[in-house]
């Protein structure tokens, strides 16, 4: 039997799985059992942000493991204390609680407002349209789409949804009663859309006038994937909460919540926790990430993402009948059609090509922050002969 019909028997089919088999992984490519070689647009979906094989990472794992795998956070531990004084330092946010995942962050998020929102009689939270949190059901709560969330109702109360970079509609949804609102500054899942300066602005202007929270998920944008840590640092504002994972634990599972001062002392002995969120290998994969992004990466996420944006230009020049928008910052980029895109993702994985589809029609690109000009050279060349093969082939009608 083919490892992918055993994959159907053993598992609840919630993946839609590419049809490689992985090996394993070097630098920015994915080797098969057959042996062939797969540029990785994707990244594991914004989590390997170093590629495949990293030395320090690798050795930090290594080191971690020969001294102990888990303690429980009954004890403090030198590896979480380096990670959060590296996340602090940089951010300069006041404290930090680590999870396991982007989805457990967003949940200590909502904690962390509510709670902070019964100080003050608040208990209100605004979340946007188009938005993905996380698959947990506070994370559903925060979001509109019927894809994610048919079945699952009743949802959490005192939730209500925006339209996303609409400033009337978001002046009507908050008010006095409103502890909290979340925000993705660049919506992954979403399609890769930025979030309008004006619509950025009037939030925190209404921050500042009705007095709550606002909570920036930088799961999938964060660390250095837009240029910057952190996505919100485009706009020039400083959000009171920010949740962290995907990158963070160099693969390993790894999220984190940091908490400005006005939150700082709203966590109190006993009232959250985790068993084994901050778990230590994690964190130390962690500090070796980090580090190795600060040392001469950051650059060439700028250098290469505006060149990978300028090529996709490019193409969209050439098959503007089918490729609608090329949007994103650094290496977090989006490709809309006006067809659905996943047998533009197919048609790529045959030619060697890792990419992935989202919101139905935008290829999501979230390579490795290592990639280089002749990656994405590659990945050009194969991507224009695919809409080439689509456009001849006349597999769709052009809207």
């Amino acid at each position: 039997m083919q490892v992918f019909e055993v994959e159907k028997n053993l598992f609840f089919q919630t993946y839609r799985r590419l049809g490689v088999y992985v090996e394993r992984g070097e630098g920015v490519y994915l080797i098969d059992f057959g042996g062939r070689r797969y540029l990785d647009m994707i990244a594991g979906i914004g989590v390997n942000a170093l590629g495949y094989g990293n030395d320090k990472v690798k050795r930090a794992i290594i080191d971690q493991v020969e001294k102990y795998i888990h303690l429980s956070n009954l004890f403090v531990q030198k590896a979480q204390i380096e990670l959060a004084s590296l996340l602090l330092e940089i951010s300069g946010y006041r404290k930090v609680f680590f999870t396991n995942s982007g989805a457990e962050a967003i949940e200590t998020a909502i904690k962390l407002i509510r709670k902070w929102g019964k100080r003050f009689g608040k208990i209100e939270i605004i979340a946007f349209s188009n938005s993905f949190h996380g698959r947990t059901m506070g994370a559903l709560s925060l979001m509109d789409k019927i894809k994610y969330r048919d079945g699952y109702e009743p949802f959490l109360p005192e939730i209500y949804i925006a339209k996303y970079n609409d400033v009337e509609d978001v002046e009507k949804k908050v008010n006095h009663k409103t502890a909290g609102v979340f925000l993705e500054f660049i919506q992954g899942e979403g399609g890769i859309i930025p979030a309008d300066e004006k619509f950025v602005q009037k939030i925190f202007e209404l921050r500042e006038k009705f007095n709550f929270l606002v909570v920036a998920d930088e799961i999938q944008s964060g660390l250095w994937r837009t240029g910057k840590f952190f996505a919100f640092e485009h706009y020039g504002v400083s959000p009171d909460v920010v949740a962290l994972a995907k990158p963070l634990g160099g693969g390993l599972p790894l999220g984190a919540v940091l908490g400005n001062e006005k939150v700082a002392d709203v966590f109190t002995l006993g009232v959250h926790g985790s068993t084994f969120g901050g778990n230590p290998v994690a964190c130390s994969a962690g500090c070796a990430v980090i580090r190795e992004i600060q040392n001469g990466i950051i650059d060439n996420v700028k250098i290469v993402g505006d060149y990978l944006r300028g090529e996709l230009l490019r193409l969209k020049d050439k098959h503007g009948e089918i490729i609608k928008d090329v949007r994103g910052i650094g290496l977090m980029v989006g490709v809309e059609f006006n067809i659905e895109c996943f047998d533009i993702v197919n048609r790529l994985v045959e030619k060697g090509i890792i990419v992935n589809c989202t919101s139905n029609n935008v290829v999501r690109l979230l390579p490795p922050l290592i990639i280089e000009k002749e990656h994405v050279d590659l990945f050009i060349e194969k991507f224009d002969e695919v809409l080439n093969e689509i456009k001849q082939q006349n597999f769709v009608k052009l809207k």
